[in-house]
């Protein structure tokens, strides 16, 4: 039986899902480059850090740019997206996350986010789950992108707990990585084909208790 005595959730995907945001922006991004982006590359974006995505739609639109084009497309972005996420409610929530947070802490389990974004304050802020969280871990602090564990093994610093005591809850295969790699047990939100590796895949949070947490 497991011992774990610490959550560390992904946010786009576990808690809320941004990704419509992402997508739209990233469009727009795109179309004002002059090419089109499509869901089916958005999907390929799950996990990746801002830079990178900003690398992968350059190439896939054959647009060369300097570093310091990318950086002003970057943020250009990222002030779209901010725009779009300002208007978000607690009903964006997903199907069961705020009551497994809730769940969780009255179980006397540490919980803390650990996701590449940069906005993730903002977002759990406008849809009321800050409260439920010990430990923040985003974007702003690190610097190594999923599959990379930094993330990961910040939020299990910062809670006191041991990596091995740690269960991590991810969508995107590059997530589910980076948790093994840190020496994390995982849940996968999404399906087993998509999810390699993860030692429990479920739909969504509506679908986890507390008893299957301590038999991963």
């Amino acid at each position: 039986m497991a011992n774990i005595k610490a959550l560390i959730f992904d946010l786009d995907g576990v808690l809320v899902d941004t990704a419509i945001y992402h997508y739209k922006a990233w469009k727009r991004l795109a179309n004002h480059l002059g090419f089109d982006f499509t869901e089916e590359e958005n999907e390929k974006l799950k996990g990746v850090s801002r830079v990178r995505s900003l690398e992968l739609i350059l190439e896939w639109g054959g647009v060369s740019k300097s570093a310091e084009e990318q950086k002003h497309l970057a943020d250009l972005k990222n002030s779209w997206y901010v725009d779009m996420i300002q208007e978000m409610q607690p009903d964006e929530i997903l199907p069961g996350a705020k009551e497994f947070l809730e769940a969780a802490r009255a179980a006397g389990l540490k919980t803390a986010l650990g996701s590449a974004s940069k906005n993730s304050e903002t977002i759990l802020q406008k849809v009321g789950l800050t409260h439920l969280f010990d430990v923040i871990i985003d974007g702003n602090k690190v610097s190594a992108s999923k599959p990379d564990p930094e993330v990961f093994l910040k939020g299990a610093e910062a809670l006191g707990i041991a990596p091995k005591n740690c269960l991590v809850f991810e969508d995107a295969l590059a997530g589910v990585q980076a948790a093994l790699a840190g020496g994390m047990k995982v849940i996968g939100i999404g399906t087993a084909q998509n999810l390699p590796g993860a030692n429990v895949v479920v739909a969504g949070l509506h679908e986890v208790s507390i008893e299957l947490v301590q038999t991963v």
